[in-house]
């Protein structure tokens, strides 16, 4: 059961990091005029970055916590490691595909800077690491009360 919830989990993560970073990225891109060194609207940027440090945290929580089925990263982190393979392999076809889901726009943008720019692959191996740890996959449960250990005079 904690895997069924887990990769439910990963499959609803997904598409809010994808789409929490290109958010995050557009508008902080749009707050600053990068040109006279300056920030043009606080209020976007200060938004923009909560915004990504919440995905920050979100991904933080995810590889650190004990309790969470490695589904919960592995699922998000195979969706970014495979959508930055297929750019690698087909750029085209790959940056046409934010047109193709909703909502367009400024996010349509921001989803591809982040894919061409490495920005989902770095994610995908983050998210990626947590399952390689045996301790992920096995049950919380405690069966069998642990043993106690004896040492004897004998052992030193």
């Amino acid at each position: 059961m904690r895997h069924a919830f887990g990769f439910l989990l990963g499959v609803l993560l997904t598409p809010a990091l994808l789409y929490g970073t290109a958010w995050g990225y557009v508008q902080a891109g749009r707050s600053f005029d990068g040109t006279g060194q300056e920030i043009t609207d606080r209020t976007r940027i200060y938004g923009s970055f909560a915004l990504l440090a919440a995905v920050g945290l979100v991904m933080g929580v995810i590889i650190v916590a004990r309790w969470a089925s490695p589904l919960v990263s592995l699922v998000p982190a195979l969706a970014l490691l495979g959508l930055s393979a297929y750019f690698l392999a087909d750029p085209g076809r790959v940056l046409d595909l934010p047109g193709r889901v909703p909502p367009g726009g400024d996010l349509d943008f921001g989803l591809r800077m982040m894919l061409g720019s490495g920005v989902y692959a770095l994610m995908g191996f983050a998210l990626l690491m947590p399952t390689w740890a045996p301790r992920r996959w096995g049950s919380r449960r405690e069966d069998e009360p642990a043993r106690p250990e004896y040492h004897s005079a004998m052992d030193r």
